[in-house]
């Protein structure tokens, strides 16, 4: 089976890309990563890259006259590369119709939440603050709404009434590197069908570990 070629998106540390990484050099994910390409020109994300010899592009939404024309040259660069699935992470815009145009449900998202609760920005401290028993993560398709698309997996941790956003954060991130490649090698493997506003997963059997894993401390 031919590896899938991957384009990944990133504004900041990129830990959901390492696992990325990590998975695919553990040999558990066949992919390759073909393009990082990064808003921030001082993402931690860039060092990561270099490690691995991806090549690395910083696109300054700045330097674009309109937002679409921003996700106009995003997709010219993943198109150029042949990119077959765009990768969301820790990328902090929402994508417009330009890119989305061009991948047609070919992006998907990590959100730090079980959506459609607690959508954008800070969704593990908006459950802490609405004092939510259980949190977690979860990885859809993108559309152009915010964290609407079609959910692939999702996975739950519980939530303590003493969590703070940084404490609740530590614990969905140890899962969301568990479920981010897991979504990844579904795709890759071509057991994923999107029909209507659900995501069938040919053969796919729940996974006890991402129910309220990590504990509490």
């Amino acid at each position: 089976m031919e590896k899938l070629v991957l384009g990944v998106l990133a504004s900041g540390r990129g830990s959901n890309f390492q696992a990325i990484l990590d998975a695919i050099e553990a040999g558990t994910l066949n992919a390759t990563v073909k393009l990082l390409i990064v808003d921030n020109g001082e993402a931690p994300a860039i060092e990561r890259a270099r490690k691995k010899s991806i090549e690395c592009l910083h696109i300054d939404p700045r330097r674009s006259s309109t937002k679409d024309d921003f996700f106009v040259k995003i997709a010219d660069e993943f198109r150029a590369r042949s990119v077959e699935l765009v990768i969301l992470a820790g990328f902090m815009h929402i994508v417009r119709k330009p890119l989305i145009d061009a991948f047609p449900s070919r992006i998907i998202n990590i959100h730090p939440a079980l959506l459609p609760s607690f959508p954008g920005l800070h969704g593990q401290g908006q459950a802490a603050d609405y004092g939510v028993r259980i949190s977690g993560c979860t990885v859809h398709f993108v559309d152009e709404g915010m964290d609407t698309g079609p959910i692939i997996i999702q996975a739950a941790v519980p939530v303590s009434p003493d969590d703070t956003e940084d404490i609740l954060s530590r614990r969905i991130l140890k899962l969301e590197h568990k479920i981010y490649p897991e979504a990844i090698r579904l795709y890759a493997e071509g057991r994923l069908k999107v029909v209507g506003r659900k995501v069938l997963i040919d053969g796919y059997a729940l996974k006890d570990d991402y129910i309220v894993n990590p504990p509490l401390r």
